[in-house]
């Protein structure tokens, strides 16, 4: 059976418009503009459209005296606490169009145009939604230094030297730190200020890597009131966000109006399986005495 053609709806134009591969690049455009899915976790098991995932985290293996196993028969049992998700988050982008749209634009072509803010919002929600999780599962950060470059290489060692039963200290290229505008421009100035050497493109919107770890900003990161959550310091995968996106469907009439009615919807969840290795500092925290 020929996959349905959008235009042939209402025969507005000859543009078709192939609702399978509009809902392809849409999905795909998420997943290139959602800084969140570069950073989540993508070791489970299960398939999210089914409703639940689980992840598995291995804990790490310790040395015994040697000939311990023979004494005792058997070796040391393999640790793997596993973390179900279940995709309980249902959202859906429902919009209308008229019939003066449709007569001069056609089905296909307000589709097309539609698809582009369909990709903004889903991403801004899905980015809002994991960094929300990695603040409020996250260890709070604090320190007494003054100088930006010193704030930031306190909240990298805080994460760097991180010990317990899974994790013995992170090495930099693991690390990902994300900053909010104000503190990304805070590291720009002082790199266009105090870096002299050729290799950094002061001219550049990114500076990509600080002290070996990459680097981003992003204007998802929490507000709530007069406090804004200004950098998170965290490893990739340290959060769980399964998403399900369905694509489009045929658009339907409205029985007794000239409207036409298409239908994103979306799954997702987003908890945390690896607090320890998510820190993170606000705005209103003191920091060397004044607050920032």
């Amino acid at each position: 059976m020929a996959r349905t053609k959008a235009i042939s709806l209402i025969q507005t134009g000859s543009t078709k418009v192939d609702l399978a591969e509009l809902s392809g690049l849409v999905i795909s455009n998420i997943q290139k503009e959602t800084l969140s899915s570069g950073l989540k976790s993508q070791s489970y098991t299960g398939n999210p459209a089914t409703g639940s995932v689980e992840y598995k985290r291995f804990k790490n293996s310790a040395s015994q005296a040697y000939g311990t196993a023979r004494a005792a028969g058997k070796g040391d049992a393999i640790t793997v606490p596993p973390t179900t998700v279940n995709l309980d988050t249902h959202r859906e982008i429902v919009e209308e169009a008229a019939k003066f749209d449709l007569d001069t634009f056609a089905v296909g072509n307000i589709m097309a145009r539609r698809a582009d803010n369909h990709v903004d919002t889903v991403a801004a929600e899905l980015d809002a939604a994991f960094f929300a999780k990695a603040k409020e599962e996250g260890t709070s950060f604090t320190t007494q230094e003054t100088d930006i470059e010193a704030q930031v290489e306190a909240l990298i060692q805080t994460l760097e030297t991180v010990k317990n039963d899974y994790v013995r200290g992170v090495p930099r290229n693991l690390i990902r730190l994300v900053v909010d505008p104000v503190f990304y421009g805070k590291i720009r100035n002082y790199l266009d200020k105090n870096t002299h050497n050729a290799n950094v493109d002061t001219a550049a919107e990114d500076f990509a890597i600080f002290h070996g770890v990459r680097t981003y900003s992003c204007i998802n990161l929490p507000v709530s009131g007069s406090t804004y959550t200004r950098a998170i310091a965290m490893i990739e995968g340290a959060i769980a966000q399964p998403a399900v996106i369905y694509p489009y469907g045929e658009p339907e009439k409205i029985p007794q109006r000239l409207r036409l009615v298409y239908v994103l919807r979306l799954r997702h969840k987003g908890p945390d399986p690896r607090p320890d290795l998510l820190h993170g500092r606000n705005r209103r925290r003191l920091i060397g005495g004044e607050r920032q």
